[in-house]
């Protein structure tokens, strides 16, 4: 079980990495679009090697290639794209914890798409984590703008709504067959948006290929094959719960690297949020079991 718990704790200090990755390659003239790019498409490579190695290339049939293609090319590019650009607008920390806000989103959509019960429990969780958010925005450390909290909560509301889908796909596709084809479509999708809109260059300082090499290896093929790994071991539910110490991570790491700083009310109402939405989690443990997976970003 330590093993697990190891795994699934280096996933989501590799998750947090993306952030700081992120401003640096933006100090080093990369953009949105092509950091993104160059993400999944190395993510998408070292994967159907991986696969091919390990002589795991399942075939998928063309209903599960669609559903791969809307988790990667439409929700997973998205979600990126917005929690990407909501970093260039407010604290990295803020965004990170704000991406966390997912287990509610999920709660909710899955009360209106699968008539899942809201329990008592789950609504109190709720309350809880929104009453939270009111500190975090409330008593901000700096200026916060109103677009990156815009940006990082639609990144949310479209990440659960990835998760949603992907529950449902992953229990028929194995996770490293699922997550070369959700990285190679998103890769797409960023070349396609990126030539359409000429946002796509490659004339960037030489030391950005750092930052872009670890947000695509650390922070996608070693978080995901961790927390899959993980995952495996102690379960979703108890991976889920671990992984929600990835905003404290990020905001430890902005406070080394970037040198941000965050109120002492905004920590408590960051606490209260995680407190929330771990709420959520547990309390979902606590239904009748149905065969689930959990796919992660």
């Amino acid at each position: 079980m330590w093993k697990g718990y190891g795994l699934v704790l280096l996933s989501a200090t590799g998750f947090a990495f993306i952030p700081i990755f992120a401003l640096h390659a933006y100090n080093s003239g990369v953009n949105v679009t092509t950091l993104l790019f160059l993400r999944f498409a190395l993510a998408a490579l070292f994967f159907f090697m991986y696969a091919w190695f390990k002589k795991k290339n399942e075939k998928v049939s063309w209903s599960q290639l669609f559903y791969l293609f809307l988790l990667g090319g439409i929700f997973y590019m998205l979600q990126s794209s917005l929690y990407f650009h909501a970093v260039k607008y407010i604290p990295s920390s803020l965004a990170a914890l704000l991406l966390y806000l997912n287990p509610i989103f999920v709660a909710v959509f899955s009360f209106f798409i699968n008539k899942e019960k809201l329990t008592r429990q789950t609504v109190i969780a709720i309350l809880i984590s929104f009453s939270g958010m009111l500190l975090v925005l409330g008593a901000p450390e700096g200026k916060i703008h109103p677009l990156g909290i815009a940006l990082a909560i639609g990144a949310a509301v479209i990440y659960s709504i990835y998760i949603i889908v992907g529950n449902k796909v992953i229990a028929h596709v194995p996770p490293i067959t699922a997550s070369a084809y959700i990285a190679l479509f998103a890769a797409l999708s960023f070349f396609v948006w990126g030539i359409s809109t000429e946002t796509l260059h490659f004339q960037f300082d030489a030391k950005g290929w750092i930052p872009v090499i670890g947000t695509s290896f650390v922070s996608s093929v070693l978080a995901m094959l961790a927390f899959f790994a993980g995952m495996n071991i102690i379960g979703p539910t108890k991976a889920a719960i671990l992984s929600m110490i990835e905003p404290i991570v990020t905001f430890l790491l902005s406070m080394v690297f970037l040198h941000e700083s965050v109120s002492s009310i905004q920590m408590i109402g960051g606490l209260i949020v995680l407190s929330g939405a771990m709420l959520v989690v547990t309390t979902k443990e606590l239904k009748p079991k149905k065969k689930s997976t959990s796919i992660s970003a």
